[in-house]
C-alpha cells in the first residue's frame, strides 16, 4: 500500500534540491548512475533494525537499533571527484523536514558503497557533516506513531569538489550552498533511493 504513494518520490526528491536541471548529465558511458540498496527496495519499507535507538528511553520514537542500510552505487559520472550522500524525511517535523544524515567528501575511485551497519559511527570513508541529531554519521528514523509512512530520501551527488575540499561539520543546507545557484556546475549527476517508515512497525 506504500507503493502507490512512492511512485515519483525519488525524483521529486532529487529536483526539490534544485541543484540539477532536467537536462543535467547524469549518464556514464557504461550506464545510468545508480543508487541502491540491498537492505530495502526502492519505495519500500526500510527494516525495523535500520530505524534510530533508544537506548537511554528518552526517544520512544525510536524503535530500532541504528542499523545503517547497504548502500551501493554504480556508473558515477565522468568527471566526478568525489560523492555527497544525503538523508533527508520531508515529512518529519513539518514544514522543516529532518536532515538524518550528511556526509561527503566520498572518493569514487576507493568507495563504492558501505556495508550494512558500517556508516552508524564516524568512519574515513566520508567526510561527515551534520545531521538535525548533531552527528556527522548515519541516524536512522524516529518516525512518531500513528502517522503515515515516512518517506526516508537517499540523494546521492556526484560532484567535481576534491574529497577534501569541504570542511567538515557543514549542516545540509550548508552543504547545499556550496554549490551555488542552480543549476549548478559543480553537479555531475544525481541519483535517488527512498525508503519508507512507519510507526508501529507493521508485523
Amino acid at each position: 500500500m506504500y507503493v502507490k504513494r512512492h511512485m515519483f518520490a525519488a525524483a521529486a526528491a532529487v529536483l526539490a534540491l534544485g541543484l540539477v536541471g532536467p537536462t543535467a548529465p547524469t549518464a556514464h558511458a557504461a550506464g545510468v548512475f545508480t543508487l541502491a540498496s540491498k537492505t530495502f527496495n526502492d519505495g519500500q519499507l526500510m527494516p525495523k533494525e535500520a530505524a534510530n535507538a533508544n537506548p537511554t528511553g528518552k526517544a520512544p520514537n525510536c524503535v530500532g537499533q541504528n542499523v545503517s542500510p547497504e548502500l551501493h552505487w554504480t556508473n558515477v559520472p565522468d568527471g566526478t571527484k568525489s560523492l555527497v550522500l544525503l538523508m533527508f524525511d520531508p515529512e518529519g517535523r513539518a514544514p522543516f523536514g529532518v536532515s538524518h544524515w550528511v556526509a561527503y567528501g566520498i572518493d569514487p575511485t576507493k568507495v563504492t558503497g558501505f556495508p550494512e551497519g558500517s556508516a552508524g559511527k564516524d568512519s574515513n570513508q566520508f567526510v561527515g557533516g551534520k545531521s538535525l541529531m548533531g552527528v556527522g554519521h548515519y541516524s536512522g528514523p524516529c518516525t512518531p506513531p500513528g502517522q503515515t509512512a515516512h518517506h526516508y530520501t537517499f540523494t546521492l551527488i556526484a560532484t567535481d569538489f576534491a574529497p577534501d575540499e569541504l570542511p567538515p561539520g557543514l549542516t545540509r543546507e550548508e552543504l547545499i550552498a556550496k554549490f551555488g545557484s542552480p543549476p549548478s556546475p559543480h553537479v555531475k549527476g544525481v541519483s535517488g533511493l527512498v525508503g519508507l517508515f512507519v510507526n508501529p512497525y507493521p508485523k
